[in-house]
């Protein structure tokens, strides 16, 4: 019987290599990539969102969230409210012209006008969510955030006795913990396709109607602001004043005019 064969010392398996430590030069350089993947991915997260904040690309890839709905239709919807100036004016000549609309209130506005708030709830017009301040979100902490949107949620709420269905974030900057709180509160953010840049002390009727025309209308939503709490001082008057210019365009086009819950069913 033959002996078993002895393995030359150059055929032998090369002992196994010991994992690399994780403390020194090697280990600290894994440590660091891993480190900069989860930040680079938190960042990206928190960030990514506020690219739908560019229209054209908002349009087409995310029609919904910028507020395209029934062809024919138009949603016209208003920020920053309730204001006890501006909105008194607003509810009157959309009560002339025959209009609903989707009011974005602000918690900390419903807080100084109550009254107001349930007003608009009682005239037959949508109530929805802005945020309890006007911050850019982009610039607050996740729990910021959510602090945010539960705490004026509750104050629109309590203010108007409606629970707010629809939520869009002030310059309508949306981030991940944005998306994520509202999506836990039940809330869907809607943002826009056209805007009469009402805010600005040049504005005026005729330029706020140019502008909104200049946008994508018909089947669109409309952004107008029922307070000047973050515009010029003043400035809603025009929007009041272009409301009815907007009316004979609109009509003339065979647009007929609502809030979002008419809109985007």
């Amino acid at each position: 019987m033959r002996g078993a064969a002895v393995a030359h010392p150059s055929q032998a398996p090369a002992p196994a290599r010991a994992p690399a430590p994780l403390s020194g030069p090697v280990g600290a350089g894994r440590w660091r990539r891993v480190g900069l993947l989860a930040v680079g991915g938190a960042v990206v997260w928190h960030a990514a969102p506020a690219l739908a904040g560019v229209g054209p690309l908002r349009r087409r890839l995310l029609p919904g969230l910028a507020g395209v709905g029934r062809p024919g239709h138009v949603a016209l919807t208003f920020d920053d409210g309730p204001d006890l100036a501006a909105t008194p004016a607003i509810l009157e000549a959309l009560a002339r012209l025959g209009w609903r609309a989707t009011f974005f209130m602000l918690g900390e506005m419903a807080c100084r006008a109550p009254g107001l708030a349930a007003e608009v709830a009682a005239a037959g017009h949508e109530v929805a969510l802005h945020g309890d301040a006007h911050h850019n979100l982009l610039r607050r902490t996740p729990s910021q955030a959510g602090d945010d949107l539960r705490r004026g949620r509750a104050r629109v709420a309590a203010a108007s006795g409606r629970e707010p269905a629809w939520y869009r974030p002030p310059y309508g900057v949306l981030t991940g913990p944005v998306l994520l709180h509202a999506a836990r509160l039940g809330l869907r953010p809607v943002l826009w396709t056209a805007w009469g840049r009402d805010w600005r002390a040049a504005a005026t009727p005729a330029s706020v109607t140019a502008d909104v025309l200049g946008g994508m209308v018909a089947g669109g939503t409309v952004l107008l602001h029922d307070s000047d709490c973050t515009s010029a001082p003043g400035a809603w008057r025009s929007t009041v004043g272009a409301l009815p210019l907007l009316a004979e365009r609109l009509g003339r086009a065979g647009l007929r005019v609502g809030p979002l819950g008419e809109h985007l069913r």
